[in-house]
Order: C-alpha cells, then sequence, then structure tokens
C-alpha cells in the first residue's frame, strides 16, 4: 500500500543513502545541499513508501501565498528521486498519492513539477512523466540545456577548434581557484554581475556571500575556474560535482574574453582534461525568462564541443482537478485500460518495437515466450497458438490422431464451465460427457468423473474454474488405472501450483491448455493461447496442426488450421509474465479481505483457499439466491458485476442433442452466482467500497 510522509530531520541518513542509490538522484538532491536554501524557502519534501519499503522522494518548498509545492525552487531540477528498483506502476501510484497529501493534507492547489533530465537516469524511461501525463499536468516552462556524454562526445566543430587556438595563441590558459581564495571569486563575480547586467539585463540568483557560503560548505563538490590572459581574469565558470555529472553555472566572459575564445579554451579544458572521467558535463541552461527565451548563441557555442541539446521540464499539475473523484464512482468489474495501464509506458515502447521489427508471425517475440512460458510452468514443451479454444481443440486432435481415438469417443468434462470446454470436445470430433460439480467449490472432482465413466471414454478435462486448483492428483489416478489421456483447461488458472510453492506447476496432466484472452491474470492485447507439455510428440504435432498441418513449409501432413499467436501478443505476455506472481498475490489480499469483511445472510461466500497454491482467484464468486437484485443493488452503489456463467451449457441451444442432461448442482450455480470485482489495481478504498455494498444489501419482504 502507498503511503506518503513528509521528511523529518531523523531521516536525513535515510534519505542521502536512498538519493546515492538512485537511479536518477544527484548530490544536489541531498539534504545538506538543500537545506542551503531553506531561509528562503519552507521545506515540503516528501518520501514514498510502499508496504513499508522506501520507493521514492519528493524534494519539494511550500509557497503560502499559492498556496504551491514546488519540487525544489532552489535547484534546476527536483523531479520524484526513484530507486533502480521502482516500477512504472509505483512511480504512478506514487505521483497521484503526492497529489492527494499536498491537497488533503497541507491545502495545496498546485503542484510545479521540475522533472530530472533522463540522461542522468541509470534506467532511462521517465515513469514519473507518464505519471504526470496520468495526472492531467501542462508543460509550463521548457528550460533546454547542453549536456556532453565525456565517453563519447559528438565530433567537435571545426570553429570551436580555431576559437580554443585563437585563446592559446592570445596566451590565455586555465586555473581552478584554489579553496578560500576569496579574492579571486569576488573578481570573477564583479565580472559575471557586469555581463549578466549588460548583455541580459539580469543579476545573479545568488550574492557572492552565498557562493562562498556555498564553496565553505561543500569544498568537494564546488569549483571555481576561471581564464586568465597574463594577469588579468577573462572568463570563467562554477562548476557543481557529483557522483556522475560536472554541472557547469554562471558562465561568464568579458568582452576581452569574447573577443579571444577564452570560453572556447575553458570547455575544452574541462571536457578533454578536468572531467573526461565524468559520465556527463553540463553545461547549464541555455534558456531565458524562464524559458520563453532560447539564448542561440550559447547553445551553438556548446553544441559545437560535443554536446546535445537536453530538456528541463516544468510541468503544471491542478491538484483540485487531479485528485477529484466523486465517492459514487463507478468501480467496474474490470478495465483492461487500468490494467494496462500498469505496465505503461513500457507496454507502448515494445509495441512499437514489435512494430519496426517488421516480422509478425512465428519470429523471436514467439521463441521466447514459449521458452519463458514453458519453465515457468516447469515443462519441457510449450506451443503457443491463435486462443485458448484452440489451444484445446489441438491437444485433443493431436492426442486423437496419436492414440487412434475414433470419432465420436468420449471426454468428461464438467458441467459447470465456459462453453469453450465443451465446444473443443464437439470440434475435435469428440463427444462431451458432462460431469455434475461439486457443490462448494463448482468444480470437478475425480469421484465424480469416476461416476461418468462409459466403454467410450478416452479422455478426462477437468477445469480450473475461477481460478481454483482441481485435485489433480485424483485425477491422474484415475486416468493411470484406465489408460486415460489427461488434460486440463488453464484458462482460469495463470500461476497455480500444486500446493508447493513450484511456480506454475500442474505436473500431473499430459497437457495444460492456456488462454492468454485480455482479462485473465496473464492477459495479451488480443487473443492468444498455449499448450504446455513434457509429451515431445504431442507438442510437434499440435505445432503444425496450428500452422496448416505443415511439418514443414508447403509439406502438409496434417488437415490443419491457422490458429498462430501473433508477435505482439507474446511481447506484451513476456512484458506481463515478471509481474504475474505479484498480482496473484494481490488477487489472494483482496479475496482474503473480502471472505473476512463479507457480513450478509443473503450472500454465500466461496469457499476460502486452504494455502496460496490452490487459487489465483481469477473470479471471485458470490453465490445468493437473490442473485438479481443483488446485482442491481450493487449497480446502484456504483459496483460492477459479472456472471460466470448465466446460462448453463446442457441449456445452451448449440448443445442439443450434443450434451443435454439434468444438472441441479450446474443450474443452481448459473442461478446463483455473482462475481466481484477483483483486478490487480484495486485500491484498499475500492475494495473497502463493494464490502460495504454487498452488507448493505437487504431483501425486503413483499406483503
Amino acid at each position: 500500500m502507498i503511503n506518503v510522509r513528509p521528511y523529518r530531520g531523523e531521516d536525513k541518513a535515510l534519505w542521502d543513502s536512498f538519493v546515492r542509490d538512485s537511479k536518477n538522484g544527484t548530490f544536489l538532491l541531498e539534504r545538506d545541499f538543500m537545506e542551503y536554501h531553506r531561509d528562503r524557502f519552507t521545506d515540503c519534501s516528501l518520501m514514498v513508501w510502499d508496504d513499508g519499503k522506501l520507493i521514492a522522494l519528493l524534494p519539494a518548498n511550500w509557497e503560502e501565498a499559492t498556496h504551491t509545492v514546488w519540487s525544489h525552487q532552489g535547484l534546476t531540477y527536483g523531479g520524484l528521486v526513484m530507486s533502480n528498483a521502482t516500477t512504472t506502476r509505483q512511480a504512478v501510484d506514487a505521483l497521484a498519492a503526492i497529489a492527494h497529501y499536498c491537497q488533503d493534507t497541507m491545502g495545496a492547489r498546485t503542484l510545479i513539477y521540475k522533472a530530472i533530465p533522463y540522461i542522468y537516469s541509470t534506467q532511462p524511461s521517465q515513469e514519473d512523466l507518464y505519471a504526470l501525463s496520468r495526472l492531467n499536468a501542462r508543460k509550463k516552462w521548457c528550460l533546454a540545456s547542453t549536456a556532453v556524454k565525456t565517453g563519447s562526445p559528438l565530433r567537435m566543430r571545426t570553429l570551436r577548434q580555431r576559437c580554443v587556438k585563437k585563446a592559446l595563441e592570445a596566451d590565455c590558459y586555465v586555473e581552478r581557484v584554489g579553496d578560500g581564495d576569496t579574492e579571486r571569486l569576488r573578481e570573477y563575480w564583479h565580472m559575471l554581475e557586469n555581463v549578466l547586467h549588460t548583455r541580459h539585463n539580469l543579476n545573479p540568483v545568488h550574492s557572492v556571500e552565498e557562493i562562498l557560503l556555498l564553496m565553505e560548505r561543500f569544498p568537494a563538490n564546488i569549483r571555481l575556474y576561471d581564464v586568465r590572459r597574463g594577469e588579468r581574469m577573462v572568463a570563467g565558470c562554477i562548476v557543481f560535482e557529483t557522483t556522475r555529472v560536472a554541472h557547469v553555472q554562471y558562465i561568464a566572459a568579458g568582452e576581452e574574453g569574447r573577443a579571444c575564445g577564452a570560453l572556447d579554451l575553458l570547455f575544452k579544458h574541462l571536457i578533454s582534461e578536468r572531467y573526461k572521467g565524468m559520465a556527463y558535463l553540463d553545461f547549464g541552461v541555455s534558456t531565458e525568462d524562464r524559458g520563453r527565451t532560447l539564448n542561440e548563441g550559447l547553445i551553438f557555442q556548446k553544441e559545437g564541443f560535443g554536446g546535445r541539446t537536453v530538456c528541463y521540464d516544468t510541468y503544471e499539475v491542478n491538484l483540485t482537478a487531479a485528485t477529484a473523484q466523486q465517492p459514487t464512482e463507478r468501480i467496474a468489474y474490470l478495465s483492461l485500460a487500468r490494467l494496462n495501464s500498469r505496465h505503461q509506458p513500457e507496454l507502448g515502447e515494445r509495441m512499437a518495437r514489435v512494430a519496426e521489427d517488421g516480422w509478425y508471425l512465428l519470429g523471436e517475440w514467439n521463441k521466447h515466450f514459449s521458452r519463458e512460458w514453458a519453465t515457468r510452468c516447469k515443462r519441457n514443451c510449450c506451443v503457443n497458438c491463435g486462443n485458448g479454444l484452440d489451444a484445446l481443440t489441438l491437444t485433443l486432435r493431436a492426442a486423437k490422431k496419436i492414440r487412434g481415438w475414433k470419432e465420436g469417443d468420449d471426454v468428461i468434462v464438467p458441467a459447470n464451465t465456459y462453453i469453450a470446454t465443451i465446444l473443443a470436445v464437439v470440434r475435435a470430433g469428440l463427444h462431451p460427457v458432462l460431469c455434475e460439480p461439486d457443490e462448494a467449490s463448482a468444480l470437478m472432482t475425480p469421484e465424480g468423473a469416476a461416476a461418468c465413466l462409459t466403454e467410450r471414454t478416452v479422455a478426462l478435462l477437468p477445469v480450473h474454474l475461477y481460478g481454483r486448483r482441481c485435485r489433480m492428483k485424483g485425477f491422474r489416478r484415475l486416468a493411470d488405472e484406465r489408460g486415460f489421456f489427461l488434460m486440463d483447461d488453464c484458462a482460469q488458472a495463470h500461476g497455480i501450483d500444486d500446493g508447493r510453492k513450484c511456480d506454475i506447476i500442474l505436473p500431473e496432466s499430459d497437457a495444460n491448455c492456456w488462454s492468454f484472452y485480455p482479462g485473465k491474470n496473464l492477459g495479451a492485447l488480443g487473443d492468444a493461447g498455449a499448450v504446455t507439455t513434457d509429451d515431445a510428440l504431442l507438442a510437434r504435432t499440435i505445432e503444425e496442426m496450428a500452422n496448416y498441418g505443415q511439418a514443414r513449409k508447403y509439406v502438409n501432413v496434417h488437415p490443419g488450421c491457422n490458429s498462430r499467436m501473433d508477435e505482439m501478443q507474446a511481447a506484451a505476455l513476456l512484458l506481463k509474465l515478471p509481474v504475474l506472481e505479484e498480482e496473484n498475490r494481490k488477487r489472494r489480499e483482496i479475496a482474503l479481505r473480502y471472505i473476512e469483511g463479507i457480513r450478509n445472510p443473503e450472500v454465500k461466500l466461496p469457499c476460502k483457499a486452504e494455502g496460496a497454491g490452490e487459487s489465483v482467484w481469477h473470479i471471485f464468486p458470490l453465490r445468493s439466491k437473490e442473485r438479481d437484485r443483488l446485482q442491481l443493488h450493487l449497480k446502484d452503489c456504483g459496483v460492477e458485476t459479472m456472471i460466470h456463467y448465466p446460462i448453463a451449457p446442457h441449456r445452451q441451444e448449440a448443445m442439443k442433442g450434443i450434451a443435454e442432461g439434468v444438472f441441479p448442482v450446474t443450474d443452481r450455480w448459473a442461478d446463483e452466482e455473482l462475481s466481484l470485482p477483483i483486478a490487480p489495481y484495486l485500491t484498499d478504498e475500492e475494495a473497502e467500497r463493494v464490502i460495504k455494498a454487498v452488507n448493505s444489501f437487504e431483501v425486503k419482504n413483499e406483503e
């Protein structure tokens, strides 16, 4: 859970340690340097925690007159400082939580955010800018700086080389002013003030006394360099040194220095000698009047030394608009946009990369995902296909061919399932035999399947419905005793295990069939599916059948079909796979919160999972004899629900003459089941709203 609290004096060591180890912090954001400006601003810096772990810092100041929070007025930039482990989702949540904190606790109306340039990050993608877009931030000022990547600068322009030569011929040379040399600093400051006033009608932000105090407090970080011609100072600059970046500030040259190319000599000296071991040499902003005017002369000169223009953009967030949320805002059953936004901007970047690659089917992304999914499932083989229905159908067709099943042989399937499970049996030319589920769990059991066996039974097909694990060991024993093929429908069970915390492991099956429909625990951006197995012949046969029945190009050995996962889906799934375990953990937390919080005699709760591996809670299924009234009541409370599934397969017109019978347990589930929102992005507040809405439901007696 994201928690924001203000920085306190006792946090100094923790703050500085976090900055030093962060992916985008510099010396400028350590407390000693920030607190140098304390006499000018009221500090309101914030620390962000997620489940007790520090994930971000916001150096900030408070402006009482305008009720504005600035991400540090005294610094060129001061945005969200994050660790290398901070995810995009955490950055989005952190900035949203900061916005709420600033408004609710401090009464702030505006947040001015000065982003840290991406070049100073060890991971270049700027999650904070994406988070700002979610708050509808608008760009307020654009400051252009020029930075030289010292390890690989751009080519130095001929004009700049000539100016360096001109300065040397004029007997100019560069010196670092010694520590404590106040006379030399005052000489330089006098020149700086004169240049700023006469050429730009400006004054330095700092006074010479403040700079002296800074140099006294931070002797290892702040340097003064000057260019001299004989005994005369003709140019100079101040440099703030951090671990990776040297920040050049207050660059100035008098008339004589400009005439003889003194700044060119200074820049060349800093790049080639003084700071060649740094990652970057930042020559500072070249914009004036808060970015409204670009000093093209400075930009031209700096870029001539191999520099690249870098933007220090400042954003404004209207906190009233950004944090506005009506108390009755609808809680969607599942928002795919919200679900996928947790993976931005990486998801968009990856989709663009796939598009640019120009290879959209049966490519490297597919191969990579197959390997990763097989490994996570503890299987030797993974065959990708177009969707979950095809995964089931192709597995049955392949097993039918390999094992010599006859047309119309029986497959035992649960009566209470999504119709795709049964359709796959029919599509494979086999006959579905429906099995009543267990009343409490809604799952098919080995005992129930045994009671449904016929002389023509060839396979068992249990379904891990709602994300709850079936008793697979019992099915395995039954399959071994009778020589049946055992496969399972895992469309709702991504991340489930056998209770031994062994990743995604269902070793009892001959084949696991997966759907990656967008709403699944591991969902693509469209249709996609896969089969995992240890049977190499089965895997090869499925792979051939899915690609027009080809053993190799234009050599067709099966009457196959076209069922292929495209590269976009494989790339998206690979991006989401690393967070599957964490998202399932969040689903379990929400499920437990529902089970412990819902207290309503009109509602029957699902069985509580005995262990973490028993359910991944793809669906949280309530039961109520007043299901339809309950659903309308929750809708009025702003909670959207779904029914899984309102019409049992044996009552569907498509199953007439195929899978009919009397199934009272299945019918009761169809009449009473109601699914609550359980997406991993749900906040604690939203989960509590759901609980309160369910608990407030009453059945009024009609007289």
